[in-house]
């Protein structure tokens, strides 16, 4: 047989490999946006299926085609404004609460109550919008919403009224996102715990009759010096936050018959509200909360259309 070649699978661009702390990612950069809204949104993983669409990338060879399409469905519930945020100086000076607190809420957090009016807050250079996820109305089991701040777009004045119309709201999907744009998905991959080199670092194993063992590697780095190389080692395998940028947005409906089945996504179950369905792979499993935002570095090979969808599986 031919020697096996693979690149290696121990990227040393995320270093150091540890599991993320939470299962809900963190939004280290958020886009800007000539429109005064919120910067991104969140769903939960459903599964992946396929669609059958007209190709309409101008430089495609199967342009003007029927082509299959994997895609990842993601069901998105309405995000509930909770409060608003002030900042000054890249601090957080006070804060203004909703009225009308779901009362779900009070599995997460110790629902506030008192909470000063927005006219008494004068000086400040920034606000947000603290939302949170209503995972109750879906099926994944789950009542505890996630809470997150999520910064708005514009001027502060703009910000201002924005906030204000949508304090103690629900902000839908199809409000912040529309079909044939580009996002940008936080997540968190999959976990699969404590594993060796060969698993975690693609190491090959070596013969029968190699010193100490056959699943590891050959030393672990000079004999002399004071330098520590990166050598495979087992470890946690899994769990770590993840970014991918450009992702296709090809359809955001509401039509529930269309895409659910007669009994339920696998290890998820049936969709009850709005959904996107996006081109491609999303890290981590099913149920997983994903917040995806406006594309920080935007693909303009992407078509700006989405493209037709003919069928979706549902098999």
């Amino acid at each position: 047989m031919p020697t096996k070649k693979a690149p290696r699978k121990g990227s040393l661009q995320f270093w150091p490999r540890v599991r993320a702390k939470k299962d809900i990612a963190r939004v280290r950069s958020w886009p800007a946006s000539t429109e005064t809204k919120i910067s991104g949104f969140a769903g939960y993983k459903v599964g992946m299926t396929h669609v059958i669409a007209t190709d309409n990338k101008s430089t495609s060879m199967t342009k003007g085609q029927d082509i299959s399409i994997p895609v990842t469905i993601l069901e998105c519930p309405p995000l509930f404004v909770a409060s608003i945020v002030f900042y000054k100086n890249n601090l957080p000076i006070s804060a203004v609460s909703a009225s009308n607190f779901k009362k779900q809420l009070s599995k997460a957090i110790s629902i506030p109550k008192k909470t000063k009016k927005i006219e008494e807050i004068k000086d400040f250079d920034d606000l947000r919008l603290l939302v949170h996820t209503q995972p109750y109305l879906t099926t994944i089991g789950n009542k505890k919403p996630r809470l997150f701040e999520i910064p708005l777009s514009g001027k502060n004045e703009e910000k201002l009224n924005y906030a204000k119309e949508n304090l103690g709201k629900e902000i839908n999907l199809s409000d912040i996102l529309a079909e044939g744009q580009s996002i940008d998905v936080h997540s968190i991959t999959k976990g699969k715990g404590m594993q060796g080199p060969v698993k975690r670092f693609g190491v090959a194993i070596r013969q029968h009759k190699s010193e100490k063992t056959k699943r590891g590697p050959g030393n672990l780095g000079a004999w002399t010096g004071a330098r520590i190389w990166r050598v495979p080692q087992a470890g946690q395998l899994g769990y770590n936050q993840r970014v991918e940028y450009n992702k296709w947005v090809l359809k955001i409906g509401d039509n529930l018959e269309e895409i659910n089945k007669s009994s339920g996504y696998k290890k998820y179950g049936i969709i009850k509200n709005q959904y996107i369905l996006v081109k491609g792979s999303i890290p981590g499993p099913n149920k997983r909360i994903v917040i995806f935002t406006n594309p920080l570095r935007e693909n303009k090979k992407i078509p700006k259309e989405a493209a037709t969808i003919s069928h979706i599986s549902r098999k």
